[in-house]
């Protein structure tokens, strides 16, 4: 790990907004992503730590090396039944290093989602123009919270993360997280909301992931409980969790949340959310999130509009569902869950084998199939020692 030291670091040697999501740069950028992209502060307790004990179990049939090797790890956190079994650090990262989620970001909104709804704060039945009614006459206009919820929002909007022009482009502008080009204006999350005009489909029809969906959530949480986003981070999830470490949630230029992908946590903090959601959302006794909101996710949602959705080629186990930005896969022993970001980011939690997967990496493909199967395959071993 050469990138970003000296002072100042060579030419070349220097992660810099324009290529800190590029390989090699992106092997120290993404556990030091508050140097790059202006950040806010989400806070943990440091006298209200989760502490995980250690143990073991014999992983060599899951042939860990193989899998942490196959791709750019750069942490793999493991625990069977609420203690660490296995835990490695790569590209120079450790445990007290938070590294992006990228879109497990939006799996912690949808977490954050029920306290607002148990406090009484959002009805998710309502229409997102009732919290926001400057998105009226905007492709938002009929949808509700529960559609925004579950991306089945019928917004026009091309995920490409691999485009070079277009709407994409002027959104990561917007989130700060590209640079302008010279002459520009610049554009904060906000005002881009009102871009999104078009519709390509019915609210309610299909699953259809669209970013900036998550992000409008983030500002109709803020409207609806007066609290910023990344303190809602803070208080209704980080801090009651126990996490070990405060978190980073990158910013625009006006302070809005870039809630689809920016959130930064430690590895083991990451798994201790997903350990907290086996426990159906509690922790040493105490609930952490409202407990018919955690089993609602662990329930699953629509089959149907996964199968008429966007990534239905890429994940066509029958049963396969969305909920609350989280992946739902059945299984006869039990469902899991996961959330899953771009480069190489995922948390699974089983519920047959009371396992959790925390695992971040540094690819430089966004959205490799070969990627998310290597690591796909090797859940499924880490999941078969521990049956």
């Amino acid at each position: 790990m050469d990138i970003q030291q000296g002072f100042p670091p060579p030419e070349g040697k220097r992660a810099t907004l324009a290529n800190w999501r590029t390989s090699p740069f992106n092997h120290w950028a993404f556990h030091h992503v508050r140097e790059i992209v202006p950040s806010a502060r989400v806070a943990n307790d440091a006298a209200n730590i989760w502490h995980l004990p250690e143990g073991e179990v014999d992983l060599g049939a899951a042939d860990l090396g193989q899998a942490i090797s196959g791709v750019s790890t750069d942490a793999l956190v493991i625990l069977h039944k609420g203690r660490i079994v296995h835990e490695t650090y790569r590209n120079g990262m450790t445990a007290c290093d938070p590294h992006i989620l990228m879109s497990v970001s939006k799996s912690m909104l949808g977490l954050v989602a029920g306290s607002l709804v148990d406090r009484g704060e959002v009805d998710v039945n309502a229409p997102v123009t009732e919290y926001l009614p400057e998105l009226t006459g905007t492709a938002y206009d009929g949808a509700t919270v529960r559609q925004a919820l579950d991306m089945q929002v019928g917004v026009l909007f091309d995920e490409d993360y691999t485009a070079t022009t277009g709407p994409i482009i002027e959104y990561r502008k917007a989130a700060n997280w590209n640079p302008l080009e010279p002459g520009e204006s610049a554009m904060d999350l906000r005002s881009f909301q009102s871009l999104l005009t078009e519709r390509d489909g019915d609210h309610g029809d299909r699953f259809h992931y669209v970013s900036p969906v998550t992000d409008m959530l983030a500002w109709l949480f803020e409207r609806a409980s007066g609290v910023r986003f990344a303190d809602l981070l803070s208080e209704r999830l980080l801090k009651p969790l126990g996490a070990e470490q405060p978190g980073d949630l990158t910013v625009d230029r006006i302070g809005g949340a870039r809630a689809a992908g920016g959130f930064c946590i430690t590895a083991r903090d990451l798994a201790r959310v997903g350990q907290m959601l086996l426990q159906d959302g509690a922790r040493d006794g105490r609930q952490v999130l409202p407990e018919a909101w955690v089993r609602d996710i662990w329930a699953g949602g629509d089959p149907a509009a996964w199968a008429k959705g966007d990534f239905a080629d890429r994940f066509p186990e029958p049963g396969r569902s969305y909920r609350a930005k989280w992946y739902h896969v059945p299984g006869e022993g039990g469902p899991m869950i996961h959330g899953m970001g771009i480069h190489g980011q995922y948390l699974f939690a089983c519920a047959e084998t009371q396992t959790v997967v925390a695992w971040f990496s540094s690819n430089n493909d966004p959205t490799s199939d070969a990627v998310g199967a290597h690591v796909f395959a090797a859940v499924a071993r880490i999941r078969d020692c521990l049956r």
